[in-house]
């Protein structure tokens, strides 16, 4: 087995979880070996092949009104999140989509991706991970570190807000809104862990959107970082 293979093994969706959304699935790539460094030439194809595709869907379509974008605002719905107040974070991007921005390439790769398929994705550097990966419905005592006025500071989810969790706390508040500064990606990140959160829009239909999402998502990081090694698994 290789580095990661028995970390992403351990990766769980709590049953709280399933009980509020049992057609959610959740995509999983550990990416080893990266070479992502600033912008390049390869993340601004993806981007620009992003945008292109979705521009004429917006053309007559409201972002809330996508429909795998309103399958999300009902999720957030469920468990007391305000969508409007506290967007998922492929609707935040899509609202963006005339002009993505340029972060890094990691970054860019997988903001290509979510966009293309209007779905939650977020990349975290595996070396920042303390245990394994879950997703659960929090109790209020976990500790979010995020920053506040360029300073960083700890926040407390709500309870029964869904998270994603490792031991040391919460890496991504209410299921993928805010990520937590402790496990960004950087310039510098050579190992980490993608999460695409993925839900049914008609019954069913979400297994081959996961698949479809895996794909691309595979596709733009071999793109980003040549030689890199990735392992996946959808829960």
């Amino acid at each position: 087995m290789g580095t990661y293979d028995a970390w992403l093994e351990q990766a769980s969706i709590d049953d709280a979880v399933r009980d509020l959304r049992p057609d959610y699935r959740a995509v999983l790539v550990v990416a080893e070996g990266l070479r992502g460094g600033e912008s390049n030439e390869a993340s601004e194809t993806l981007l620009f092949a992003a945008e292109e595709h979705v521009r004429p869907l917006l053309e007559h379509t409201k972002v809330e009104e996508l429909p795998h974008i309103a399958a999300w605002r009902e999720a957030f719905r469920a468990f007391g999140a305000k969508p409007q107040r506290t967007r998922n974070s492929a609707e935040a991007l899509m609202r963006r989509a005339d002009a993505l921005p340029r972060i890094n390439a990691l970054t860019d790769a997988y903001n290509a991706v979510s966009v293309r398929f209007q779905t939650p994705l977020g990349g975290e550097n595996l070396a920042a991970y303390d245990g394994p990966l879950r997703l659960v419905r929090a109790t209020g005592d976990e500790e979010f570190g995020t920053l506040a006025s360029g300073a960083e500071t700890v926040e407390h989810p709500e309870p029964g807000e869904v998270v994603w969790r490792d031991d040391a706390g919460v890496t991504c508040r209410r299921w993928n809104w805010r990520q937590c500064y402790r496990t960004r990606l950087t310039e510098e990140t050579t190992d980490a862990v993608f999460i695409c959160d993925v839900l049914d829009v008609e019954p069913g239909d979400g297994e081959q959107r996961a698949q479809d999402v895996l794909g691309a998502l595979t596709e733009a990081l071999e793109a980003v970082s040549p030689g890199v090694k990735l392992i996946s698994r959808i829960l």
